[in-house]
């Protein structure tokens, strides 16, 4: 089984920084892509930023110049450092994974809980 834990939502005065993190545990056997989707109320999931094949990054135009991901390989976790926030930056931000879980197969998606991030204005 696998698992995506993300941590380090929150409220937030615009302006300000948040910095999110997401491990994954349990039985991976490579990471083809790790990153970030937002949801806000009403709205479709989005992509945030992602990590997909080698060291390519992917960042949504709008947070481009302000959220910066990163990742430690070797604790399978990622991170996504979030400045100049913005009201519009509201929403649930999910972590997501495309792994596969052995040398066999067993590639999928996999998605973490969510965690909240609210900027106020």
């Amino acid at each position: 089984q696998v698992q995506l834990v993300e941590s380090g939502g929150g409220l937030v005065q615009a302006g300000g920084s948040l910095r999110l993190s997401c491990a994954a545990s349990g039985s991976i056997y490579s990471i083809n892509a790790m990153g970030w989707y937002r949801q806000a109320p009403g709205k479709q999931r989005e992509l945030v930023a992602i990590f997909t094949s080698g060291d390519s990054t992917n960042y949504a135009d709008s947070v481009k110049g302000r959220f910066t991901i990163s990742r430690d390989n070797a604790k399978n976790t990622v991170y996504l450092q979030m400045a100049s926030l913005k009201p519009e930056d509201t929403a649930v931000y999910y972590c997501y994974a495309d792994l596969r879980r052995s040398i066999w197969g067993g590639r999928g998606d996999y998605w973490g809980q969510g965690t909240q991030v609210t900027v106020s204005s």
